[in-house]
């Protein structure tokens, strides 16, 4: 054991003088470097002395450009080392007042759950002093409004939509002048618009609406502010005599209840909004109806229009159903089943779009379920003549859309080219068209042909609008051969003629590195 123990002693003994040279070691070099040698014998500035003796007038040159490059560079260190010292000075400090303030949130937070608790106690108070003091009175002046009475509903606004359709039945009679082909429909209403509103249109921008209408039910309307966006869907309700409800989405809005409304707890009302009412009232109509988000980039879309973009991909129609209450009431209004409003086949939801720094960016998620149609110039003025607008079902346009569609098939040449064209933006892009896309191309292919255009114009659009615009979010600085690839195959597999839109778009993206 002893024999152990003078070892250990030893030992500890050793490396403790080891550990002593080293700090020695490294103190006696750094004060050698700073003091030492520097004006001792054999030192920096001797040495200096000695080798100036014999320089010449190039070797004096060359010395003082040395010691600025030296002396700039110890500067710069010095800064550098100063401004990593006051960074971490601040990071600290913001640190420190970030504690506090978490700290302070925390107290402010107790103290709004101790404030909620006490005027829910003085409202419960004041309610049963009413309840007692007027045996059953049924309005309270609170901070919701008025309290629902026994025999009121909790949605005013839809029951005086079921109100007015009970009294004002209405049933779409369309003549034999109104039965029009799809060519004949824009033309319809390109010259009604033009002599009774005022507004002009392009065949082509006026062919991708309607071919947009057979394809999704969500429609963007995108491009710079005055061109129009607005007026075309207010101009289809006046087609389609049935007027456009036009909701301007707000900068505030952040979830569902500020589309939809929401249930105040308090008064027992259902706070209902202008679009819940418009999407609720096309359960009455047998014809066309378009609900617009004006501005829809204002907040972001995959927020408060999340559930319709979800409901309205099931494949069944019937499952299109949308929460508004937990359960229902004996006073709800008659299409509230279950709590849940139906979305009507016969809606379409239009969204407005300007590109600016005051807007959000629509993500792929709402662009892959929607149809975007570009309008960034005004139409030239169109000397029509004057023109009806139109009584038409929406069962009769949905069924000429059906009918169109029904067994159409890409060309044999088309349906080559754009297998090629898909592995070759797989390849160099990383994007695949996908089979949503697919089938929304199969949708809207066939209608913009039976509008008046081309197999060829059809999928120039859907390519430009469905795929290309999904290269903005890539690298495009490292891309510029492989643009020019895409358009040099473009000309090879369609011709140098043909799918200008998706050539012009190609070259906005060169423009964008």
């Amino acid at each position: 054991m002893s024999g152990f123990a003078r070892y250990y002693v030893q030992f500890l003994s050793d490396l403790w003088g080891n550990i002593q040279e080293w700090f020695i070691a490294h103190i006696t070099i750094i004060v050698k470097i700073f003091k030492g040698d520097w004006f001792d014998n054999g030192g920096y500035f001797p040495k200096l002395g000695e080798s100036i003796a014999t320089w010449s007038a190039l070797d004096y040159i060359a010395f003082i450009l040395v010691l600025i490059i030296d002396v700039g560079f110890i500067g710069l260190l010095v800064v550098l080392v100063y401004q990593l010292v006051k960074r971490y000075v601040k990071f600290v400090k913001r640190e420190v007042d970030k504690d506090s303030l978490i700290e302070e949130v925390s107290l402010l937070n107790q103290k709004v759950v101790e404030l909620i608790d006490e005027k829910n106690k003085i409202l419960a108070m004041r309610v049963s002093q009413i309840g007692a003091g007027s045996q059953g009175a049924v309005d309270y002046e609170g901070q919701g409004g008025k309290k629902k009475g026994d025999n009121e509903s909790r949605f005013s606004k839809l029951i005086q939509v079921d109100q007015f359709a009970a009294e004002n039945p209405k049933i779409t009679v369309m003549n034999q002048s109104d039965m029009l082909d799809m060519a004949d429909l824009v033309d319809r209403f390109i010259n009604y618009a033009a002599s009774q509103l005022h507004l002009y249109y392009t065949r082509d921008i006026i062919a991708r609406f309607f071919a947009g209408m057979a394809t999704t039910k969500l429609m963007i309307l995108e491009g710079i502010s005055g061109t129009g966006k607005t007026s075309l869907p207010y101009a289809m309700g006046k087609f389609f005599q049935n007027d456009t409800s036009i909701i301007s989405v707000q900068p505030s809005w952040r979830d569902r209840a500020e589309l939809l409304g929401y249930l105040n707890e308090f008064t027992k009302r259902f706070n209902e909004t202008d679009f819940l009412r418009a999407v609720y009232a096309c359960s009455y109509s047998d014809t066309i109806n378009i609900v617009v988000l004006d501005e829809m980039n204002l907040a972001r879309v995959e927020y408060y229009f999340a559930e319709f973009l979800s409901v309205m991909e099931m494949p069944d129609p019937n499952e299109w159903k949308i929460d508004i209450v937990p359960i229902s009431e004996p006073r709800d209004p008659k299409n509230l089943i279950n709590g849940k409003v139906l979305i009507p086949q016969n809606v379409w939801f239009v969204g407005t779009a300007n590109k600016d720094d005051s807007t959000f960016t629509i993500t792929d998620k709402v662009y892959d379920r929607a149809t975007p149609i570009a309008i960034n110039k005004k139409a030239e003025y169109i000397d029509a003549p004057y023109t009806d607008n139109i009584s038409m079902t929406y069962e009769y346009l949905d069924d000429m859309f059906k009918r169109i569609q029904s067994g159409f098939n890409l060309s044999e040449m088309a349906d080559r080219a754009f297998k090629e064209l898909d592995d070759f933006i797989q390849e160099k892009f990383k994007i695949a068209f996908g089979n949503r896309i697919m089938k929304q191309i199969k949708l809207f292919v066939p209608v913009y042909m039976a509008c008046g255009f081309t197999e060829f114009e059809g999928l120039d659009y859907m390519l430009a609008f469905k795929i290309l615009r999904k290269f903005e979010m890539l690298n495009l600085a490292f891309l510029k051969t492989e643009l020019d690839e895409l358009t040099l195959m473009l000309d090879r597999l369609f011709g140098k003629e043909e799918f200008k839109v998706s050539k012009a778009f190609i070259q906005d993206l060169k423009k964008m590195q």
